[in-house]
């Protein structure tokens, strides 16, 4: 079959690759529609951490944003599932360790991520071996593009719940990024005032965030909570600084350099801090909100393109046409090949 793999920093392309086997537990999901986001890019780039920790190596298949179809079974897995239309976790525990049986896989120490850690393929590949615990059943109806949105939603809903805001509260969010503009789409369908923190505002107001400001312009008001969807090195300390003494502070972006922060800010100011990693357990909530119309994110997608046009999407060409929505999605099927616009 045909997959995307990265060989070393900005080198990648299309190769053919052995079919995957369902191995015992295991499904084979036929891809629909796969997002790229900045973990993938920075496979590309050659300065995501694992490939300096060990626990990523090249050549890597990248794409852990998914859907598709059930199209093979391993053994032990019910063939009720052949057919269905699915998305799934990233993260994948050994299932025996304290973590894995308190439902915490996603922090299990020897876990595979999916296109990520420990050599687990990804989605940008025709098809995909999945653990059939790690599945999530998407409504038929739903659109493949709601569906390979289901993993960054679950992550900025996991963000959004740490937040522990009430109706009417006001939430400031740094970073307009797809994880940031997310937290912000969930956090008003529950009704917070949402405000934004970026460098630019222009997107976040198109897609119907009144509140969008940069550091000149941002108000001087009381902020229940703050989350941090940003890579700012500098934001996480201003989230303590900014957030209502009492409040909550919640972090889900990364920087590339380490972020100072002065814990006595937290202290005098009886602040509650969440780091946030992946959308584990926040999956099928955020297939309930995409399929009820709370939340409608497929603004955010500036273009869908093949398989055969990742390298160039990677290597950030991005043709003025597709505006300015932070997220592209990746068609495998062979036919959609081959329309990078010009």
């Amino acid at each position: 079959m045909r997959a995307f793999v990265v060989t070393g920093p900005g080198a990648a392309g299309v190769q053919q690759v052995a079919e995957p086997v369902a191995g015992r537990g295991e499904v084979i999901v036929t891809v629909e529609r796969a997002g790229v986001c900045g973990t993938d890019a920075e496979f590309y780039s050659g300065h995501m951490t694992y490939l300096h920790t060990g626990q990523a190596a090249y050549p890597v298949r990248i794409g852990h944003e998914w859907c598709g179809t059930v199209t093979a079974t391993g053994p032990g897995v019910d063939r009720g599932w052949l057919g269905r239309r699915v998305t799934g976790d990233t993260m994948l525990g050994c299932g025996h360790c304290r973590r894995c049986r308190g439902r915490r896989q996603h922090l299990c120490a020897d876990r595979y991520e999916i296109g990520i850690r420990n050599g687990w393929p990804g989605a940008l590949a025709e098809r995909l071996p999945v653990p059939v615990k790690a599945l999530v059943p998407l409504p038929d109806a739903m659109d493949p593009t709601l569906g390979a949105l289901v993993e960054p939603g679950a992550n900025a809903l996991r963000a959004v719940r740490a937040a522990a805001l009430s109706p009417g509260e006001r939430v400031l969010v740094a970073g307009p990024g797809t994880i940031g503009l997310l937290t912000a789409l969930i956090a008003a369908a529950q009704g917070a005032e949402v405000h934004v923190l970026g460098e630019t505002t222009d997107f976040a107001r198109e897609i119907g965030i009144e509140h969008a400001w940069t550091a000149e312009d941002l108000p001087d008001v009381r902020w229940d909570a703050v989350v941090d969807a940003s890579t700012g090195a500098g934001i996480p300390a201003r989230a303590v600084q900014l957030v209502e003494p009492g409040g909550r502070v919640v972090f889900i972006g990364l920087a590339a350099q380490a972020s100072m922060l002065d814990t006595r800010e937290l202290v005098l100011k009886d602040v509650t801090a969440v780091g946030v990693l992946s959308g584990s357990g926040a999956l099928t909530g955020t297939v309930d909100l995409y399929a009820s119309g709370a939340v409608d994110p497929r603004p955010l997608v500036a273009a869908t393109v093949g398989l055969d046009d990742a390298d160039a999407v990677l290597a950030g060409k991005r043709p003025p046409a597709w505006g300015t929505a932070p997220k592209v999605h990746i068609d495998p099927v062979p036919i959609f090949s081959g329309r990078f616009p010009s």
